[in-house]
């Protein structure tokens, strides 16, 4: 493969003068060098070095974030395969329980253990997808965790009615409804 300069001769971008007088600037140049002990700054180099600089910077910012998505992608991953091994069946129940998710109050029909369970606190409804469902507190608590967005209710386990109550004496009537 012959030089880009025999290729500039050849093609009579260039005359034989000036390759000899390029040559000769560049041996001169080089010989002050020496002689001086400091070296011209080449801005080619430079310019190339910063370059390589800066590619190299803009793929680490790229290979954080194709990290980052591909941790946010376990975790959804981690998160669907633990409400899948643990929800519950809702029970095909008649009783509507309504709850509020976002804006708007949404309604699962379960069964009355169910409710009960939704109720005490001991099951929680997460969003999976376009669905909502049913898993275990202990469940939902390492959800939170990965996710907490995607925990929809939490009922707080009731706690017995404490001493200082001033209407512990009166007894609520058996056919009265709320």
């Amino acid at each position: 493969m012959a030089s880009l300069q025999d290729q500039f001769l050849k093609a009579g971008l260039v005359s034989q003068k000036k390759v000899k007088q390029a040559n000769h600037e560049k041996s001169k140049q080089k010989k002050d060098e020496r002689r001086t002990g400091v070296q011209a700054v080449d801005d080619v180099r430079l310019a190339a070095q910063e370059a390589q600089r800066k590619n190299a910077e803009r793929a680490r910012e790229l290979n954080a974030q194709r990290a980052a998505a591909a941790a946010q992608n376990a975790v959804a991953a981690q998160i669907a395969q633990m409400v899948q091994q643990s929800r519950q069946s809702k029970g095909g129940g008649d009783i509507a329980y309504n709850f509020t998710y976002g804006n708007k109050i949404e309604r699962l029909y379960v069964s009355a253990a169910v409710q009960a369970h939704l109720t005490a606190g001991r099951l929680v409804i997460v969003r999976q997808g376009a669905s909502f469902e049913l898993v275990p507190k202990v469940v939902a608590d390492k959800i939170a965790e990965r996710d907490a967005s995607i925990v929809v209710r939490v009922n707080k386990p009731s706690t017995e009615v404490e001493g200082d109550d001033p209407y512990a004496d009166y007894k609520i009537p058996d056919d009265f409804s709320w």
